[in-house]
Parts: C-alpha cells; sequence; structure tokens
C-alpha cells in the first residue's frame, strides 16, 4: 500500500479497500460471511430512524384504567395487560413472529431447527425464507436426515400445541420454479398444520435490506455448480477465488401482476393462510392496499433497517424507507400488518405497534438468541420483551396489545408535519 499520500475528512481507507478489491469491495468483507448479520446504521445513529426519534406519551387520565378496574374490582396492574391476538390468521400469544432467515450460512441448520423449536414452545409464528429448497434441496441424501426446509417446520410443529402460532413459507422466482409451495402443501410433514389452520405461503415482493433486488449469497465454487442452472452468478471476488456471488432474481411486480399472484395463491393452496412480504418502497401504501384489496390475510413490511443476510454496503445505510416511515404511510387500517426492522426490545415494539402493526418480527435478534443458548435463548429473549410490552402497554392506560393506538406515541415534529412524507 502506497503512503505518500493521505486525506484527511475523506474516506480513505474505503477507497484503499475498493482499490485492492475492486467489485469485491462493494459488499462487507468476504471474511465475516456466514458469520455476521448485516443490517442499516448502527442503533441511535439513523437520523431517519423514525421509531428511534419517537416517545410513547402516557397520558393523565385513563378512561380504559378505568374499565379495567371495575372488571377487576380492584387497582390493574401490568401483570394484567393481555398480549394475544390474531396474526396473519393465526392465533399468537404475543404479537411477535420470528421473521424469515432464508438460505443464507449464518442461519445454518442447527439455528434454523433451534429457532422453530422455541419458536413452537413460545406459540408464535415462524416464516421460513426465500430460497432454502433451491440451494439446499427439499429432502437430504440421507434418510435419517432432514433437508433445512422441512427440519424447520417439524421442529417447530413437535413443540408447539395446535391452537398457537403457525408456519409460514416464503416464495420468490427460483423457489416457484423449484414448486416449493407444491411441495410444502403435498408433503405429509405439513399435514398437522394443514388441520389445524397453522400454515401459511408468503409471497415475497422484497426485503428492507435489499429493497429493489433479489437474494445474494455467497457461495463455494462446487456449491455454484451445482446450483448454476437455477441461478445466476457473478465473479465479483475474482476468477481464481473459491468463491461467487449467488445473485436470486427480485421478480417483477405491478400492481396487476401482484392481485394475480394473490388470487391465484388463494385458488390452488385453498387451506393456507396468503401472506405477502413487501421492501419498504415509496409506493409502500399503494402495495399493501393492493394485497388486502386482492384477498391476502397478512402484509408484512420489511423496513430498510432489516436484515441477516449479505446486501451490498451502499443498500444498508442508504436505501429504502425506515421502518417507521413506513408505517406512517400505511397509517393504522383494520387490516393486519406486521413489521420487523431492527426490533429487539419493548419500545420499539410498542411504537410500531401504535403506529399500526398488529405483530412485529424478530429476525437477527432471534438468530443471535439461539446461537447464545440453543435450548432457550429465543424463549428468555422473548420473556424480557413481553415484560417491557405490559409494563409499557400498562403506563398508557390500556390493556390489552390491541388497544394501542396512535395518541401513544409522540412523533418528531418534522414527521408530524408530514415534512417527508412525499
Amino acid at each position: 500500500m502506497s503512503t505518500v499520500l493521505s486525506a484527511s475528512g475523506f474516506p480513505e481507507e474505503q477507497v484503499r479497500h475498493r482499490a485492492r478489491a475492486g467489485a469485491a469491495g462493494v459488499f462487507p468483507a468476504l471474511e465475516s460471511y456466514g458469520s455476521s448479520m448485516l443490517g442499516a446504521v448502527p442503533v441511535g445513529q439513523d437520523p431517519y430512524d423514525l421509531l428511534e426519534r419517537a416517545r410513547i406519551v402516557p397520558p393523565v387520565f385513563m378512561p380504559e384504567r378505568l374499565k379495567k378496574l371495575i372488571d377487576l374490582a380492584r387497582e390493574p396492574l401490568y401483570t394484567d395487560v393481555e398480549l394475544d391476538t390474531v396474526l396473519g390468521g393465526f392465533t399468537s400469544r404475543l404479537p411477535l413472529y420470528v421473521s424469515a432467515f432464508g438460505s443464507t450460512q449464518v442461519a445454518s441448520h442447527d439455528l434454523g431447527e433451534a429457532a422453530g423449536r422455541q419458536a413452537g414452545r413460545l406459540g408464535i409464528p415462524m416464516v421460513v425464507g426465500e430460497n432454502v429448497v433451491p440451494v439446499n434441496g427439499y429432502r437430504a441424501a440421507a434418510d435419517s436426515a432432514a433437508s433445512p426446509l422441512l427440519g424447520r417446520i417439524a421442529a417447530y410443529t413437535a413443540a408447539a400445541d395446535d391452537e398457537h402460532g403457525g408456519v409460514v413459507v416464503q416464495q420468490s422466482t427460483e423457489d416457484a420454479d423449484a414448486e416449493v409451495w407444491n411441495l410444502v402443501y403435498s408433503d405429509p410433514v405439513s399435514e398437522p398444520l394443514l388441520a389445524t389452520g397453522r400454515l401459511a405461503f408468503e409471497l415475497k415482493v422484497g426485503q428492507g435490506a435489499k429493497p429493489g433486488l433479489g437474494g445474494l449469497t455467497v457461495l463455494g465454487r462446487e456449491a455454484g455448480d451445482r446450483v448454476a442452472e437455477q441461478y445466476a452468478m457473478d465473479e465479483v471476488f475474482g476468477a481464481d477465488s473459491d468463491s461467487v456471488l449467488r445473485i436470486s432474481s427480485p421478480g417483477t411486480f405491478t400492481e396487476e401482476i401482484l392481485r394475480q399472484q394473490i388470487r391465484l395463491m388463494r385458488n390452488n393452496f385453498p387451506r393456507v393462510k396468503v401472506w405477502v412480504k413487501l421492501h419498504p418502497g415509496r409506493d409502500i401504501a399503494l402495495a399493501a392496499a393492493t394485497a388486502w384489496a386482492a384477498g391476502a390475510d397478512s402484509v408484512t413490511v420489511d423496513g430498510a433497517e432489516g436484515g441477516t443476510a449479505w446486501a451490498p454496503s451502499a443498500f444498508l445505510g442508504q436505501v429504502g424507507l425506515p421502518l417507521g416511515e413506513c408505517l406512517t404511510r400505511i397509517g393504522r387500517t383494520g387490516h393486519c400488518l406486521l413489521a420487523s426492522g431492527r426490533i429487539w426490545e419493548g419500545t420499539r415494539a410498542v411504537k410500531a405497534l401504535a403506529l399500526g402493526a398488529r405483530a412485529v418480527g424478530l429476525g437477527r435478534a432471534a438468530l443471535l438468541a439461539v446461537d447464545e443458548d440453543a435450548e432457550a435463548g429465543l424463549v428468555r429473549l422473548v420473556e424480557s420483551i413481553a415484560l417491557e410490552l405490559r409494563l409499557l402497554i400498562s403506563s398508557v392506560g390500556k390493556y390489552h396489545v390491541n388497544a394501542l393506538e396512535a395518541d401513544d406515541v409522540l412523533l418528531p415534529a418534522d414527521a408530524a408535519t408530514g415534512s417527508r412524507t412525499g
């Protein structure tokens, strides 16, 4: 490396890194793949993160607390707050779900199944991400082993009761080519979920970490060769590298295409719930309304703060609407809206719920929790969030999570006046 020049106040090291790495410099360091999860700029440092800047604001007068007092014949406590809800057609013990992990290496076979078992125990829904089947296969080579997709479903079902939660299987363009939904719908592994109304299929329109792009995954050259017929590859790491970038198609959507896709899902798979996952696009309100009007049971908005997978560095802090902005553009509706994006504790969750979400998703937080303790890490994390939810919801004089409303949150002045809602 040359030491002749310096550039104080300029991102010198980033420029030098790109000068050394070329196209690979667009992505985070390759050495971090499989052990690091990605997301937007660090918490507290994003000036557009509306949820972090908002405050929960309890009133002085609390008529709902009076109603609860009369009902209980005593002063209500935070322990009286009820957190059960119906989300996406499922009955859930909590306004939480486990977000999709997809096929990235960081969501390994063991971690995915551990998350499934614990989500089942908790009685909250779990989403299985896209591209798991095209990359890893539908069934394992050994009869005694389960594929990542079937392993996660089986682990969840074995730990869950017959009334709460559910499994959601995502599908994108390559998954459609592999007929993932057809395989899952007819597989005996799914029958206990179908029989109890706890299986959903989610159409993936986009995700927060890479709005407008499809999935990107680093594969070894041998693994890349195995899936070369299903995916395009890019030699961004160099022709002499053992690593290649696997590219997924983002799919093409218009209002009419989205409507027709949802109608096909309802016609072809009448026993499942229909979910739609949207990336944080500037027309998010129109896209959500289109999905609901076509019959979607739930719409998930994935804010730009989200992501567990591999993404270009430019996207992580510069592309897509923050989750709070998405929620304010959509507003409170009578439909089921799910929200994900840097959810890991109760205050951010309550703000999202008050602004219109029915439940919030745990992605990176869930993976970190099961990585910490494969038996009970996610359970303990969720227990901590549930306690905060009860404390905070009680503080605004409400005693059911669905009673939260927009007045329970004070938005920053610039957001409240609509100066960035364009």
